[in-house]
């Protein structure tokens, strides 16, 4: 299973949101910084988010992207990609994998066109809430399935996604296994995101043969020892 240890950044820091609630913020300073303290211990890929696009406020991120990727490390990317211009900046700055949300269901045009230039680097983000997609920055909720739009993605030739339980991330609560193992039956690999808490958790992904998963509140507060992860469940 891999690991992506996450940075989300918000006004150029390195955060955390309880729910993905825009004041429900932590600050857990410099996201080079952070991206340093995952690699030394043993991150092999980062995920790092642009809340501030995803928020559709002003920020410097392409910047920090670079900053973090010229540290040697792979990074996946996502938050706040509107167009085929943002990817083609995501990829200009350093990274290797672009996750693509919102622009996937209000203008599925840009995903077709990524999915064709760049294939199994463009990654499905797939945010839901009890069943429905949530978009911008999880403020809005879609009309359409979250499992209906997997497959869709499956079928335009994407092989990975990240799958987030938008209610459980950030809170510590421990992931939704069944919705993450449902969301495997669209024959894409997923990755899982929201509310992982410990290696229990890790665990019963493992069991069920969950492709990977996002670390973020947990790595930070500790509940989870990146390192001991690493050493225990990657492969």
């Amino acid at each position: 299973m891999k690991l992506y240890p996450a940075i989300d950044i918000l006004e150029g820091r390195a955060v955390r949101l309880l729910h993905g609630k825009r004041h429900a913020v932590t600050d857990y300073g410099d996201p080079v910084d952070r991206a340093k303290q995952w690699l030394d211990a043993g991150a092999r890929i980062l995920h790092i988010v642009n809340l501030s696009g995803a928020f559709d406020e002003k920020n410097d991120f392409p910047r920090i992207l670079e900053k973090i990727a010229s540290l040697g490390v792979p990074v996946q990317t996502g938050g706040g990609i509107r167009s085929i211009a943002a990817v083609k900046e995501r990829f200009a700055a350093g990274a290797d994998r672009v996750v693509l949300g919102t622009v996937c269901v209000e203008q599925p045009e840009v995903l077709e066109e990524a999915a064709s230039l760049y294939g199994g680097k463009i990654v499905a983000g797939i945010d839901a809430r009890e069943g429905k997609l949530t978009v911008r920055g999880w403020t809005v909720t879609a009309e359409e399935d979250a499992f209906t739009f997997g497959k869709k993605a499956k079928t335009l030739g994407l092989s990975d996604a990240v799958f987030t339980d938008v209610g459980r991330d950030g809170a510590l609560t421990g992931v939704n296994v069944e919705a993450t193992v449902k969301m495997g039956e669209t024959g894409l690999r997923i990755i899982a995101s929201g509310g992982i808490r410990s290696m229990d958790d890790l665990e019963a992904l493992k069991k069920y043969n969950v492709y990977g998963a996002i670390l973020g509140r947990s790595i930070y507060e500790g509940t989870i020892e990146l390192r001991e992860a690493i050493e225990e469940f990657e492969c």
